[in-house]
């Protein structure tokens, strides 16, 4: 995926901090456990919020302490476990894999070979990880098809665009067996998956017009899509506003503090610096490290 949608870790006490990073260890433990070790190295923020939306609908939490082995001489972190996080991990593998193979697309042969190589490692995992979640890895395909014939055709239809990248993270939810929270759940990641479409948009603006490769905003906006900034801006707080009003029609207990730090301060927060042209460098400044309110 991309990592924008990041807490604000400023925002949050230092309990809340501790249940973020358990869901965020969690996934990661989740996806070695299930998909081996090279598979934790795919782990990224976006798919922590899908883990822990999954996780605090379920009633079978579990946590254990774990040592990184990212950081082996650090203590053990506090893991957090159970089948939302099984199901987030395999969905991570699933949108992980088919972003790796639309890269391979996207590239040439020798700019591509990267790629090509991902794919190919990855390639038993995906597998294993689609007979566990058929239904949504089939919704990827479908939705990931759909979406590449509008990119191929170089389509101005910026709603009709993002609509199909959104429906994609939405069909996270679709097997969920509590109609209501099913209905709740698509909602709030359809929106959020609009979000991060349109933040990836604008973010490559640049490096899309450089190499000539199509980029919605620009082809909305016939090439002047910097000068629409309002409209931008607008259009992706309406879609933080409508998955924030999702997350309120759940009962998320502990977790409501985090989701909605994540809703109403980080996507913001992120947007800004994004908009701004600032995000590149903080990433890149914080690599491997979290971004608090104040670096964005």
């Amino acid at each position: 995926m991309f990592g924008y949608v990041r807490p604000a870790l400023d925002r949050l006490s230092q309990e809340q901090k501790e249940l973020y990073q358990s869901a965020y260890c969690g996934l990661c433990y989740a996806m070695g456990k299930r998909h081996g070790f090279w598979a934790r190295f795919t782990l990224n923020y976006d798919l922590t919020l899908l883990a822990i939306l999954l996780q605090a609908c379920q009633t079978d939490q579990t946590t254990t302490c774990q040592r990184c082995p990212a950081h082996p001489l650090r203590k053990p972190k506090a893991c957090l476990g159970g089948s939302g996080m099984e199901k987030a991990a395999d969905m991570s593998l699933i949108l992980t894999w088919h972003k790796v193979d639309d890269d391979v697309r996207d590239h040439g042969v020798f700019t591509g070979l990267p790629y090509r190589f991902v794919r190919r490692w990855f390639a038993k995992s995906y597998h294993r990880a689609a007979q566990a979640c058929p239904n949504f890895d089939t919704q990827v395909q479908e939705g990931l098809k759909r979406l590449t014939q509008l990119e191929d055709d170089r389509s101005p239809r910026l709603d009709e665009v993002a609509h199909q990248f959104a429906g994609i993270l939405a069909a996270a939810a679709q097997d969920w067996k509590n109609e209501a929270q099913r209905r709740i759940l698509q909602q709030l990641f359809y929106h959020v998956g609009r979000w991060v479409y349109l933040m990836d948009g604008w973010d490559d603006l640049n490096e899309d017009r450089k190499c000539g490769r199509y980029n919605p905003l620009d082809a909305r906006f016939h090439g002047k899509a910097k000068e629409e900034r309002e409209y931008v801006d607008t259009t992706c707080t309406h879609s933080i506003r409508l998955a924030a009003n999702a997350a309120g029609l759940l009962n998320l207990g502990a977790w409501s503090a985090v989701v909605e730090n994540i809703l109403y301060i980080g996507l913001p927060a992120v947007q800004s610096a994004v908009l701004d042209g600032r995000w590149k460098n903080l990433k890149k400044q914080h690599k491997g490290r979290y971004m608090n309110e104040r670096s964005v």
